[in-house]
């Protein structure tokens, strides 16, 4: 069943992305419409928050339908402390502005379009994944 909610949910990004693109002319990334709520621009703040507030629906929704896929207990997060689950979300939230976007940024939709720039940002974000979790397994001796 896992793979199916997989599927379902990559074709609901897709589809998302697409439509974003199509009928507002923009970039499904996230962490800049996030950013775009965060310090508006004239004009640009009610469809931010409407794609927002779908994200989290979205996650509230699927909570109801399928509970038991959502961690929602410390140890779903394989015992990891609260500081270092803040720490990595900083981590992220600072390779996005360095890397002037975030994976559905580039990753979804820049690779769609072909562009060189989210193709190695893209490549980026996999080696660094992979060598972090390299680290945490390795070097650390947990489990990532």
């Amino acid at each position: 069943m896992d793979w199916l909610f997989s599927i379902a949910g990559g074709v609901l990004i897709g589809a998302a992305s697409a439509l974003l693109l199509l009928f507002n002319g923009r970039i499904a990334g996230i962490s800049g419409i996030v950013g775009g709520v965060l310090s508006p621009a004239r004009g640009e703040v009610l469809w931010r928050a409407m794609f927002v507030a779908g994200l989290v629906g979205a996650g509230v929704l699927f909570l109801q339908v399928a509970p038991e896929a959502l961690p929602t207990a410390r140890e779903d997060f394989g015992g990891r402390s609260l500081a270092m689950l803040v720490a990595a979300g900083l981590m992220v939230g600072f390779g996005t502005r360095l890397g002037s976007g975030c994976t559905s940024g580039h990753g979804v939709c820049g690779i769609g379009r072909l562009s060189p720039r989210s193709l190695v940002a893209t490549g980026s974000f996999m080696l660094t994944g992979l060598l972090s979790v390299l680290v945490a397994r390795l070097v650390m001796g947990g489990a990532a």
